[in-house]
């Protein structure tokens, strides 16, 4: 483990116990909402008493929780901050999305990981009669999704499993793969080729592709999704390269910093 405070230098101009708080908060949410205080140690770097002290604060106030085991949980108190960023976030990513959607014809969305599960925060209706809607505020699995297989294939492979464990790998269609070891054979092969795919898993004859934002692990994914029979490949070939460029606008615009 590195030395404490290692890798939690302090901010320039800002305040650290403020900089430190929130690493920890984003390092849960990266696990999966919930994780123990040597396992915060060892990805930040901060002495066990130290987030002990941080975590209790934040438990006193609602936005962290301690489980049974000891281990720390995202609180309930966030739910109201993410529900306010989230409206702010559908309009951000909106245009970024309408302008995928109007050069494919097909539905785009765009979704980020909370917990063992995804839920989307944008959406671009397609332009076909017939076409994919998925409603702003939906849930969905990680594992039946192409969305969701795309962020998760930016975790490291351990870490992606400890989150499909905990995961409800509920069957949705005969396709839906259910098993981790055959999940994870997926997640590789979205890490080696940059894009992951739902094949009829979620819902029968719909196939999507998505893309995952930069960073790892990733903040969240855009997807282009239809109807099996307009999901070519063709369309998805020409899909990857502006679904690649359309996560990394929305990646700066949800990190000024990389503008």
């Amino acid at each position: 483990m590195a030395p404490p405070d290692a890798r939690v230098p302090a901010p320039v101009g800002g305040v650290q116990s403020i900089d430190r708080v929130f690493t920890l908060l984003e390092q849960m949410a990266d696990a999966g909402g919930i994780a123990g205080a040597s396992r915060l140690a060892r990805s930040s770097g901060l002495p066990v008493p130290t987030i002990h002290r941080l975590l209790r604060t934040l438990v006193a106030v609602g936005y962290a929780r301690q489980e049974p085991s000891r281990e720390y949980a995202l609180g309930p108190r966030l739910v109201r901050l993410g529900e306010a960023a989230g409206r702010l976030l559908e309009g951000w990513a909106r245009p970024c999305l309408e302008r995928l959607a109007t050069a494919l014809g097909e539905s785009v969305n765009f979704a980020q990981i909370e917990g063992t599960e995804v839920i989307y925060v944008a959406q671009a209706p397609g332009r076909h009669s017939m076409r994919m809607f998925t409603e702003v505020g939906h849930r969905a699995g990680l594992h039946c999704t192409a969305v969701g297989k795309a962020i998760l294939s930016t975790y490291a492979p351990p870490q992606a499993a400890a989150i499909l464990q905990r995961a409800a790998l509920e069957r949705h269609t005969d396709r839906t793969i259910t098993a981790i070891p055959a999940l994870q054979r997926q997640l590789d092969v979205a890490r080696a080729r940059g894009f992951a795919v739902d094949l009829g898993e979620q819902e029968v004859g719909v196939h999507c592709v998505a893309v995952a934002l930069p960073g790892s692990p990733s903040r969240g994914a855009v997807s282009v999704s239809g109807p099996q029979a307009r999901m070519t490949p063709e369309l998805v070939s020409q899909a990857i390269p502006l679904l690649r460029n359309t996560a990394r606008e929305l990646y700066r615009e949800m990190d000024p910093q990389h503008r």
